[in-house]
């Protein structure tokens, strides 16, 4: 019997063990275990779990209902020792996507902890760990009696996977959100494969077209001129053509990242009725995420241009993001100026950028707050929304002295 692999297995085992009995991987599972999926999400649940966690950490909550009693926002508080100060925000939201349970090789509500320390669950990185991390560092704060000038208000939000509605999308134009009188937000980033952690301090805006191309109708065996084929051919040429331009921005940037170019997606095309007739309109849907760089009045009127062309389009808008302004990063900005110092300090390997999708980072900012997106998961493949979604054991509990740090300086700026 090989004696070294004895050791090794021996050891292994009482890492597992020590995982096993660790509070934090605990209550992380444990919040894990909470199904709170779409769609028809029951919240109570979750209410309660975070209710249960701030009385026995020693801190305030509260529950408000910005839209419907269905969608609770929870905010638990840390009061400071000035609590005039603008406070800080750590926000994270409550809802997960849907699974596919039999592409799953872990059941995605069990939390299943393998040999190695991952953590299998659906919102493992997308976010629920973001927001029991916030909560494992203020654990720590309390029980070392620990105090800090400005008022943390850890902010439970539901909806954000669709949209951010009845969220806080709503949420920021309450006055139960003003009288929280936010500074600043932490919120949610994305895991990073490589050594170095993601830092996230704009998001493109997203815009959802629906075009809708009109021509000749008749039957399938004639050669008939304007049809609605032949101009949906004219519309994709133009967004294609568009398209290669920002895939050829990216090859020849290598610093440049998908966040910093504006992508369009031909999403949905619905027309036709029967097989031998040509239809009379063709609708298309789609997705367009447009960069921070870019100008939004240029952008649809090279639009509308592509519609003039193509002949008899008409479009209108899905949904349509207004420009919002990205959170500085310089000196100007003292809680980025606490940030960047926080993780300066822990010696970590950063990069600042665009976040590619939407979060609700973007409703924070466009009231005037300043957000930064940052998960703290490096060295982790990127699974959010992915079957068999996990987390390792090792990554989260080191997340959490990453937050411990970067929380005490922003809320001591």
């Amino acid at each position: 019997m090989d004696f070294n692999l004895i050791i090794k297995d021996d050891a292994k085992i009482k890492q597992y063990e020590s995982w096993e009995e660790n509070e934090e991987i605990q209550i992380f599972r444990e919040y894990l275990r909470i199904p709170s999926v779409h769609p028809n999400i029951d919240y109570r649940d979750c209410v309660r779990f975070l209710f249960r966690l701030a009385d026995e950490i020693g801190l305030t909550s509260k529950v408000y209902y910005p839209v419907e009693r269905s969608k609770p926002v929870v905010v638990i508080t840390l009061i400071g020792t000035q609590p005039e100060l603008k406070t800080i925000i750590l926000n994270s939201h409550m809802d997960v996507v849907p699974v596919f349970e039999e592409y799953w090789t872990h059941k995605p509500f069990d939390a299943e902890m393998d040999e190695d320390g991952r953590i299998f669950a659906r919102g493992a990185q997308d976010m629920k760990c973001c927001g029991m991390q916030y909560l494992g560092a203020l654990r720590y704060f309390k029980r070392k009696n620990v105090t800090f000038k400005r008022t943390i208000h850890v902010v439970f939000v539901p909806n954000e996977e669709l949209g951010g509605q009845g969220g806080m999308a709503d949420f920021v134009h309450t006055t139960e959100f003003r009288s929280l009188n936010a500074g600043f937000s932490l919120d949610e980033g994305i895991a990073s494969p490589t050594e170095s952690f993601n830092i996230y301090y704009a998001e493109r805006c997203i815009w959802h077209i629906i075009f809708t191309i009109n021509g000749n109708n008749g039957h399938g065996a004639l050669l008939l001129k304007d049809t609605a084929p032949e101009r949906l051919r004219t519309l994709l040429d133009r967004f294609y053509d568009y398209r290669d331009t920002q895939v050829r921005k990216l090859q020849d940037n290598p610093d440049l990242t998908i966040g910093d170019v504006t992508t369009v997606n031909i999403t949905m095309i619905n027309g036709g009725v029967q097989l031998n007739t040509v239809p009379p309109n063709i609708k298309i849907m789609t997705d367009i995420r447009l960069a921070v760089d870019v100008n939004h009045e240029e952008f649809e009127n090279m639009v509308k241009s592509w519609c003039i062309e193509a002949g008899d389009v008409e479009y209108e808008f899905d949904l349509k993001d207004p420009y919002i302004e990205p959170t500085s990063t310089d000196e100007s900005n003292t809680y980025w100026t606490a940030f960047k110092s926080a993780v300066s300090e822990l010696g970590i390997k950063t990069k600042v950028q665009v976040f590619p999708g939407g979060t609700d980072s973007r409703y924070l900012r466009s009231v005037g707050i300043p957000a930064i997106g940052f998960s703290p998961m490096n060295n982790t493949p990127v699974l959010l929304h992915d079957h068999d979604e996990f987390l390792q054991a090792d990554v989260y509990l080191e997340g959490i002295e990453i937050y411990k740090k970067i929380i005490s300086n922003i809320a001591n700026a």
